[in-house]
């Protein structure tokens, strides 16, 4: 997914997501190089018994390791709609505007919070304190 300020200035977000659970699981911001996929990688290399499904970039094939790396569009459904979800949700990733910070800072922020408010788990608590205010 490509957020973007200036054509020549983009922003890439490069997310992993759970195919079981449908979650995203990390991401990073940066440029769409080897560099930012390697620090998503590190955030995730502790999962020693996973699987990586990828399209086809020269990045997903110099980082991940062969064994656990199938290449396909086939696989990444999940991913997709992941990101259409995202796009749907947060509307500062599909349309321009002057009352958005482009700020890579912000980005992350943002995602963090609409990652924290969609993970039931961790908003439910803090969900049912603002709902009693209202009983």
């Amino acid at each position: 997914m490509a957020f973007y300020r200036k054509k020549k200035n983009k922003l890439w977000i490069i997310k992993a997501v759970d195919r079981g659970t449908r979650k995203t699981v990390a991401w990073v911001l940066g440029n769409r190089d080897v560099a930012t996929f390697r620090r998503l990688y590190e955030k995730l290399k502790h999962l020693t018994n996973c699987i990586f499904y990828t399209v086809h970039w020269v990045a997903f094939s110099e980082v991940l390791p062969s064994e656990r790396h199938i290449v396909g569009k086939a696989h990444t459904i999940t991913i997709e709609q992941n990101n259409s979800n995202t796009r749907h949700h947060l509307g500062r990733f599909t349309r321009r505007t002057k009352v958005v910070s482009k700020k890579k800072s912000m980005v992350d922020l943002t995602l963090r919070l609409w990652h924290y408010v969609a993970e039931g788990s961790l908003f439910g608590k803090y969900q049912a304190q603002a709902i009693s205010i209202f009983k």
